[in-house]
């Protein structure tokens, strides 16, 4: 049996038993989360258990029909099919820690809008694909700074907002992909097979699935032209959605360029960028053992082991820091096993002299430019744009929290 013929026998079945070791979060359209943290133990996360966020419904697509165009400021538009993209071109892979945006949603206070995610939107995998930057220089886009690669989702049926996603042509031609094998093999219909972009380090809603157009431009998707294409908006997901929207703000202020693309820099410098994008992923860190609730009876030297994994957006891990008292004190913990690159997690641990009691254990990682998680969210009466004074800014959304105070796990050591 091939892996197109297995594909679409396990279409028939539930969404829920496709997908055993992920959360539902909603079936319609298919939002799925890693159940437990525990799972995260592991380097590379299984696609049964990596984490699934569509808008819109998953498209059922013959790989041998399937074509994507490619427009805009280039010599020659054209239409490639997948089998050209796969065969006529180099390959590369990259292990990339993928997080959705929404990632740590359930813990703002009051609720933001949207799924409730709370840390399972992430998933460790290889990707393998072509370099999108060969495609372009071969039929002759203009690939200088300051231009752009609109990238177009082919899921949207007539009557729906088209998944559009514009990323800086430097940031394009230095790493993405477009990706047709995760961890070896093709990927999943709901992650995006048979080709999705993938944009190493950045947050999962740039990773646009079921690529069916790139459009080289000399700005973001913007403006009248785009918002009313056909009837259909393109810049919805760019210019109002995966932006940092504070409560008092009813729009987000819509850019048709930027500079700064680093998502941390943006939140550090509110007032140039009004209401940050959500491009880069932040600086996290997560415990995933023990976990939360656990009960721990420890040896004969009182020793316990916590390990966890963090991971960053395009600058590195640099170091983490574990609490076991809340957040009074801070131990610094080791990285162990392989360095697997820059994009995937690093796993540490730290070794406890754990007397009896209950603790609450916390990790804080810090990345090579010496930016740290933040603590806690801020009160959305704060109205805050960026990061200030160890707090993340609460915003509509729920977008992009990595405060290190919610992902802690309370836990009991016992005789």
């Amino acid at each position: 049996m091939t892996d197109d013929d297995s594909a679409k026998n396990t279409e028939q079945q539930p969404f829920s038993e496709r997908y055993p070791g992920l959360e539902v979060l909603s079936a319609k359209p298919e939002n799925a989360q890693v159940a437990s943290r525990s799972q995260l133990e592991s380097y590379l996360t299984p696609r049964e258990e990596h984490y699934i966020r569509n808008h819109h419904r998953t498209p059922q697509i013959d790989e041998a029909e399937w074509e994507i165009s490619l427009t805009g400021l280039v010599d020659e538009e054209t239409e490639l099919s997948i089998a050209e993209i796969k065969h006529e071109y180099a390959t590369e892979s990259v292990v990339h820690m993928m997080e959705c945006s929404g990632n740590g949603r359930a813990y703002f206070e009051p609720a933001a809008a949207g799924d409730q995610w709370t840390t399972g939107a992430v998933g460790n995998a290889i990707w393998t694909g072509t370099p999108v930057r060969e495609i372009l220089h071969e039929y002759g886009a203009v690939t200088d700074d300051g231009f752009w690669l609109s990238i177009m989702g082919g899921e949207a049926i007539d009557d729906e907002d088209v998944f559009c996603r514009s990323i800086p042509m430097s940031k394009i031609v230095d790493d993405c992909l477009l990706a047709y094998e995760m961890n070896g093999v093709p990927m999943t219909p709901e992650h995006g097979y048979p080709i999705r972009l993938l944009v190493p380090g950045w947050f999962g809603n740039n990773s646009v699935k079921w690529v069916e157009r790139l459009h080289v431009m000399d700005c973001m998707v913007s403006g009248e032209a785009w918002k009313s294409n056909n009837g259909r908006d393109y810049t919805k997901y760019q210019q109002s959605s995966y932006r940092i929207i504070p409560a008092q703000d009813e729009k987000p202020k819509r850019y048709s360029s930027l500079d700064v693309f680093d998502t941390h820099e943006q939140l550090l410098s509110p007032d140039e960028i009004e209401n940050a994008y959500l491009f880069d992923q932040l600086t996290k860190s997560l415990i995933t053992s023990p976990t939360d609730g656990d009960e721990i009876f420890t040896s004969p030297d009182n020793c316990v082991e916590i390990t966890g994994i963090a991971w960053s957006g395009d600058d590195a891990v640099e170091s983490v820091d574990v609490s076991v008292d809340g957040g009074d004190t801070w131990h610094d913990a080791e990285f162990i096993g392989p360095d697997l690159g820059s994009h995937s997690v690093r796993k540490f641990r730290y070794v406890w002299n754990a007397p009896q009691g209950e603790y609450t254990l916390l990790s804080r990682a810090t990345d090579e430019k010496g930016r740290r998680q933040p603590a806690t969210v801020s009160a959305p009466e704060e109205g805050l744009r960026g990061i200030e004074s160890n707090r993340y800014p609460w915003n509509e959304k729920g977008y992009g929290n990595n405060a290190y105070v919610p992902l802690g796990v309370s836990i009991t050591i016992a005789d």
